[in-house]
């Protein structure tokens, strides 16, 4: 019996932080460093256990997104994997259930950055990919992040988004997006 926990943070022991960061380092190959972990922590969690396997996660994450004029209070979603042996039966898609009464509850919009090949995913789930530019308001101004103009997405939640203009996401080390 799988059963999903939604809890920020603060509300995970060591023993839970230390399966989600075996879980993320092992399902993105090595390519997942300590910055990734520092964007993924601070935020709400959906865990998926079995017993006492930790099969699936995603987190949200305040972030600020900068948007026709405008600096929109963004749930960011970080951290979601799937043990391999369990990938492709809903175990992702559960944990992305429970985090929607998260990004509905308490964000204007929603937005990730996709891993390769996991655009098709989030598109069933209903988010949408950025069509327009993407930025990152850096220290020194704003840049243009051409390489994320592909993964980024949007869940849009109530406030107007033109996907067409530009997005521009606050400065943070390492992905920016």
């Amino acid at each position: 019996m799988a059963d999903v926990r939604v809890t920020h943070t603060s509300g995970l022991d060591s023993a839970a932080l230390a399966a989600v960061r075996a879980l993320l380092d092992d399902a993105f190959d090595g390519d997942f460093d300590d910055a990734d972990w520092d964007h993924t922590v601070g935020g709400m969690h959906a865990l998926l256990w079995e017993g006492s396997e930790l099969i699936a996660h995603g987190a949200v994450v305040q972030r600020r997104l900068l948007h026709g004029g405008r600096a929109l209070r963004a749930g960011y979603v970080e951290g979601v994997a799937v043990r391999a042996d369990r990938r492709g039966v809903g175990k992702g898609t559960a944990v992305m259930a429970a985090l929607g009464p998260v990004l509905r509850g308490g964000y204007e919009v929603g937005a990730l950055s996709a891993a390769d090949g996991a655009d098709v995913f989030y598109q069933r789930l209903g988010w949408q990919r950025w069509q327009g530019r993407t930025s990152v308001l850096a220290p020194t101004g704003v840049l243009r992040t051409e390489e994320d103009d592909e993964s980024t997405f949007v869940l849009p939640l109530g406030v107007p988004l033109d996907l067409t203009g530009e997005l521009t996401c606050d400065w943070r080390e390492g992905d920016v997006w």
